[in-house]
């Protein structure tokens, strides 16, 4: 790094000793800064696109382009940041990004704009998203200069604030509405992505990126075989995940409660994930790092099982809080294991094709899961998600074959 700590660092790392390496603070704060803005985007976008249209369906089409083009082209988006630098990569991604939600909000801010129009606009927009979460991870390889303790502990405080992000960004939607359009959202989200942007790639700390070798031989993803293992588990708990959101609200109404209640239990399982991506970090851990993964998934499938068994709503939430205490957990320890199985020219995708496991994972779980619901009694849906994490947790125990673990170019 261009300044490293003159600091020893503890035998047991705390989290205040990852925010008092140098330049860590002013970097993250400016990732989370930008990172706010996927928290918000979602439900901005929703609900001004259904102000627009009127229309449920049309707006969980565009939705649908919005997120397919996110989160696919992902790993292209952090290959060109692997490439040329995230000084260089991602200041283009965030105009380009923040200057088509502006023309989101600006089509979505009164009815009358062709349905075909906005889905065009959404999907362009996905296209251009920046990596900042990769990104960030990549960096924290950097800042801390240590592959043990200091890292998992840089991690876990990354991913419990990512998932604070997630809770705090509809809030702040809500906050807008109050007084201005959804559309006003919208841009609320372009002004943050370019802000938190710049102010991450001004940071010190990324003049000791690496970059990838070859830049003029053009773009190629980096196929890195040892990613199986997070790969698998990231897209099992984004499917899993996104079956509890319906399965608690099929519960719910099933059982006569309000859907006021739905809130509260899906709480349990963000209060559960922080705690338990708190303790994880915080754990001088003895176990490789495919074992915990393996171990995390596989407790996050008995809890959602065991969530099929509840009679009532206490039970339901306790259950729904088990399995939270797993996710930030299993999902660090997924980014951990990426790192450490890529090339350090190739960090940035392989942390990037995690996070796009989760979200496609997810995507699909929301479909599969309405498809169950209604045909198979909720207890047994709850089982099938718990087996689908759980058996995510077998495969990331499957030994890797020598010699793939490093990335070789994509022919």
């Amino acid at each position: 790094m261009s300044a490293p700590s003159s600091t020893p660092t503890p035998a047991c790392p705390s989290y205040a000793a990852v925010l008092q390496v140098p330049y860590a603070r002013r970097t993250f704060a400016a990732a989370l800064v930008g990172r706010l803005s996927y928290g918000m985007v979602s439900p901005a976008v929703l609900l001004a696109v259904v102000r627009a249209t009127g229309s449920y369906a049309a707006a969980g089409t565009i939705m649908a382009a919005f997120g397919t083009a996110t989160v696919l082209l992902l790993p292209l988006r952090a290959a060109l940041v692997d490439r040329h630098g995230p000084r260089r990569a991602l200041p283009p991604m965030a105009l380009l990004y923040g200057g088509f939600l502006c023309v989101l909000a600006a089509v979505t801010w009164s009815p009358g704009t062709p349905e075909v129009v906005l889905g065009a606009v959404a999907a362009l927009t996905g296209t251009c998203a920046p990596p900042l979460g990769p990104t960030m991870r990549s960096v924290w390889g950097e800042l801390v200069g240590d592959r043990g303790s200091l890292l998992q502990r840089a991690y876990s405080l990354d991913g419990v604030a990512e998932e604070l992000l997630y809770v705090v960004g509809p809030l702040v939607v809500g906050g807008v509405l109050s007084f201005a359009p959804a559309a006003a959202g919208v841009l609320l989200s372009a002004v943050l992505v370019v802000t938190g942007t710049f102010a991450f790639v001004m940071s010190p700390a990324l003049s000791g990126v690496r970059v990838s070798a070859g830049g003029g031989r053009g773009l190629r993803l980096a196929r890195v075989r040892g990613l199986l293992g997070p790969v698998v588990v990231a897209g099992g708990m984004g499917l899993a995940l996104s079956a509890v959101y319906l399965l608690v609200m099929a519960f719910v109404r099933q059982r006569g409660y309000g859907d006021d209640v739905v809130p509260w239990v899906l709480a349990a399982l963000s209060a559960g994930s922080a705690v338990g991506g708190l303790l994880n970090g915080a754990v001088n851990w003895r176990r490789a790092a495919r074992v915990r993964l393996s171990g995390a998934a596989l407790g996050l499938g008995l809890a959602l099982a065991a969530a099929g068994f509840a009679t009532g709503l206490l039970s339901l939430t306790v259950a729904v809080g088990c399995a939270g205490f797993f996710v930030a957990p299993a999902l660090t320890t997924a980014y951990l294991l990426a790192d450490e199985t890529a090339v350090p020219e190739a960090r940035t995708q392989a942390g990037a094709w995690v996070n796009m496991a989760v979200n496609a994972g997810s995507s699909g779980g929301s479909v599969l899961t309405g498809l169950l619901v209604g045909r198979l009694p909720l207890g047994v849906c709850f089982v099938v998600a718990g087996v689908v994490a759980g058996g995510a947790g077998v495969v990331a125990c499957l030994p890797v074959r020598r010699g793939w673990s490093r990335s070789s170019p994509r022919p």
